[in-house]
């Protein structure tokens, strides 16, 4: 699988190319270096996990923001990673970091593909949950994603009981990692 993978250095490049902003690129970076970190954490607790996924899935994520920043950048981002022929596991990432993942109810709501954009693989996991601890390109502490979510959705919208399962599900795999007690 590794070989398919563009490096971190061409994945780089091609959110650039694509017209992905100085600050959309450094959030990719930050979340990228969190979610590595996550990964590694994993692998040193017996895991079976791809770094080198989880770096480049990670810079990707947010491709589509170089056309949008509505909700659908994670399916204008599949568009753009297929055109590009990216592997499929990159395109699952991208595909699948939105909130804590997305039900296909609730993405019949939205007007999408009916189908699940819950992620499912370790590798999409560590990406999507490093992105709910990234603001900017500052890692924040998770309760401060909650608080987001909560304002802009409400209080008991499903995202937030998924990004509080992933946290529990993750946690456990990652050692607590100092995630959520320091700022970059």
């Amino acid at each position: 699988m590794n070989k398919n993978l563009p490096s971190s250095q061409k994945a780089l490049s091609l959110l650039f190319e694509c017209g992905c902003s100085k600050k959309v690129v450094a959030h990719c970076k930050a979340v990228s270096a969190l979610a590595v970190k996550f990964a590694e954490a994993c692998k040193k607790n017996g895991q079976d996990v791809n770094v080198e996924l989880v770096e480049v899935g990670a810079l990707l994520h947010d491709i589509g923001r170089s056309k949008t920043h509505g909700i659908n950048h994670s399916i204008v981002g599949v568009e753009i990673a297929q055109s590009l022929d990216l592997p499929e596991c990159i395109v699952s990432i991208i595909e699948r970091h939105i909130g804590g993942g997305i039900t296909a109810e609730e993405a019949k709501e939205l007007g999408w593909p009916v189908k699940d954009y819950l992620p499912t693989t370790l590798e999409e996991k560590l990406v999507t949950y490093a992105d709910k601890l990234i603001e900017g390109h500052r890692v924040v502490p998770l309760i401060k994603t909650l608080d987001k979510f909560s304002r802009e959705l409400g209080k008991k919208h499903p995202a937030i009981d998924r990004i509080i399962m992933l946290h529990e599900e993750l946690v456990p795999l990652i050692g607590d990692s100092d995630a959520n007690n320091h700022s970059s």
